[in-house]
């Protein structure tokens, strides 16, 4: 099932994304996935006539982990670490498909990170890998931007990895998907190829790091975490567009602009 969330011009509102007679379109539902039962509105749109958006704003946090590709870390002179390295975003770093990404001011070399992301459906603390299942409401598409000249002045990479508009997510939540069978992640500047990876290819998988990041700290409904990026990371120019596909969710696509 992929939950959308989107606006029409009104309140925004979820709906379910479905394909009839060979089109797209968005089924509306009242309450939210995450907290209420969910029923149909009746209202059913064509999906290009509505505005798509974050299909989930964290109230507490994204969890992001770095360096779960080992190509990844190679391309940037690191190792592995032995033990997973782990950041934050804030909520209002999240935007949606189509946003805009603004370059802060202080930067003057973004780079774009394909990333799969999961959903949190309920709270979590202390869990065993096999319990992550259960607390898990889906998968989305996410670029983790990073100022990486900001990054590589500093050892905490709040400037670099926090700024506003650096963690587009969407365009929806796949609630059926398994990111153990290996589903191929990538990404575009302009249709031009950057990275193209497989999730098989993480280090830790999705229920070791929900797992571990639920040990530190307690996930909350609606919390995401990103679960690192493949090899191929490259800086991005204003006015370009940045895709992120990943297999079985979609393509999510965002402008990045300086202002």
């Amino acid at each position: 099932m992929r939950i959308a969330r989107f606006t029409t011009g009104e309140d925004p509102m979820f709906g379910i994304v479905q394909e009839k007679d060979g089109q797209d379109m968005v089924y509306g539902i009242t309450g939210d996935p995450l907290y209420t039962e969910i029923r149909p509105t009746g209202k059913i749109l064509p999906l290009e006539d509505v505005r798509l958006l974050a299909p989930v704003i964290p109230r507490s946090k994204v969890v992001c982990v770095g360096r779960n590709y080992a190509a990844h870390a190679a391309e940037l002179g690191n190792e592995v670490p032995d033990q997973a390295l782990y950041f934050l975003k804030p909520n209002t770093a999240v935007v949606g498909p189509g946003d805009p990404v603004v370059v802060p001011s202080y930067s003057q070399e973004v780079s774009l990170e394909a990333e799969l992301a999961v959903v949190i459906k309920r709270m979590a603390k202390d869990l065993a890998p096999e319990q992550v299942a259960d607390h898990v409401l889906g998968y989305t598409c996410a670029n983790d931007l990073t100022a990486r000249d900001s990054q590589r002045a500093e050892d905490q990479w709040f400037r670099a990895k926090a700024f506003d508009t650096s963690c587009p997510i969407g365009p929806w939540i796949e609630t059926d998907l398994d990111p153990a069978a290996g589903l191929a992640i990538s990404s575009r500047v302009d249709d031009e190829t950057a990275q193209s990876g497989s999730t098989a290819d993480m280090v830790r998988g999705v229920p070791e790091l929900i797992a571990e990041i639920s040990s530190v700290v307690t996930l909350l409904p609606g919390d995401i975490v990103l679960t690192g990026t493949p090899a191929g990371v490259r800086t991005v120019e204003p006015g370009a567009r940045i895709d992120v596909e990943i297999e079985g969710i979609g393509t999510l696509s965002n402008p990045l602009v300086r202002r």
